[in-house]
């Protein structure tokens, strides 16, 4: 029986560890030969010397199960490291079909206490990196466009946070970098969607490194699976990859503990209309303070309610 990934190849980044080790080995699974990028730092802040050994280690697994995997050490917030990974891809298997943006740190404090080392490093990992990968990805895959004539196979999938979705008070660094990785996704489906390439983000709760606090009241069940294992979420990154999932593109997908939620595009709440060529400040405080006031207090952007995702 044929696998659904057979045949093709990925990049799953910041593969080492937690998220993105289950995403590297599901894809794998699915039969997809998979470059395993990591940096390999210890630390969840990026602290630390870098390592060959997570990516290796990763790359060994899945060999061993019988699957074709070479590891990447670079670091994909390089611009130039990022383009040589996708160049690995394609000299090792031919050509790419299939990039997973994984890597990432943590640096949290509030905003008021926040040094700019720590907002711009976190915006750089995160942001800057998943950019730099779907960049080159996407020079291949048009490229490989124009040469055959029509559309070519190209599958993105991006992680973004409910941080971004529900905000988080300690972390406006990395709310703002999953919010940019939305706008990133949705500009890039639309901007390959000709080539026959799909982007689309999802939102993952599991436990890893990057969220031991945030999880550190639940602790994991002595028997069966951890409802945050990080193999909860791969599966639906094995289904992106895929092609099945053709139609599904610029899409936003919260995943966690077997559920997945498809999340709406902002809708229009409320419209006030000015009553001559533009508002007055006493028009505007006269239509739009009674519409605030008569909302539940602190709701003014209640997404994690709406989904029923909020934490804890």
């Amino acid at each position: 029986m044929s696998l659904p990934l057979e045949g093709l190849s990925a990049i799953v980044t910041g593969a080492g560890r937690g998220l993105g080790r289950a995403e590297a080995l599901e894809l794998a699974r699915l039969g997809a030969a998979v470059v395993v990028n990591d940096y390999g730092q210890p630390g969840r802040d990026g602290s630390g010397e870098a390592s060959a050994g997570p990516a290796e280690e990763v790359a060994a697994e899945i060999r061993a199960a019988g699957g074709t995997a070479v590891a990447h050490t670079g670091d994909v917030a390089d611009f130039q490291q990022a383009g040589e990974l996708v160049e690995l891809a394609i000299g090792e298997f031919g050509k790419l079909d299939i990039l997973v943006n994984n890597a990432g740190i943590l640096r949290d404090r509030m905003v008021f206490s926040m040094a700019e080392s720590e907002w711009d490093s976190v915006i750089r990992v995160h942001l800057k990196g998943h950019f730099n990968t779907v960049r080159f990805a996407a020079a291949h895959w048009r490229e490989r466009s124009k040469a055959a004539g029509g559309p070519v196979y190209g599958r993105i999938v991006n992680t973004s946070s409910e941080a971004f979705l529900a905000g988080s008070a300690g972390q406006p660094n990395y709310a703002a970098a999953k919010g940019g990785i939305v706008g990133l996704t949705t500009s890039t489906a639309l901007a390959l969607a000709k080539y026959g390439v799909t982007a689309n983000a999802i939102c993952p709760r599991a436990r890893t490194r990057m969220t031991e606090d945030v999880f550190a009241g639940l602790e994991q069940p002595e028997e069966g699976l951890d409802p945050l294992a990080p193999e909860h979420v791969a599966p639906l990154v094995g289904y992106l990859a895929s092609p099945a999932a053709s139609r599904i593109n610029g899409q936003l997908l919260v995943v966690h503990g077997g559920m997945v939620a498809v999340v709406e595009r902002p809708r229009v709440a409320a419209k006030f209309d000015s009553k001559q060529d533009t508002f007055t400040y006493d028009e505007l405080d006269a239509q739009l303070t009674p519409h605030y006031a008569a909302q539940p207090s602190g709701e003014t952007f209640a997404a994690a309610e709406v989904l029923g995702l909020k934490r804890g």
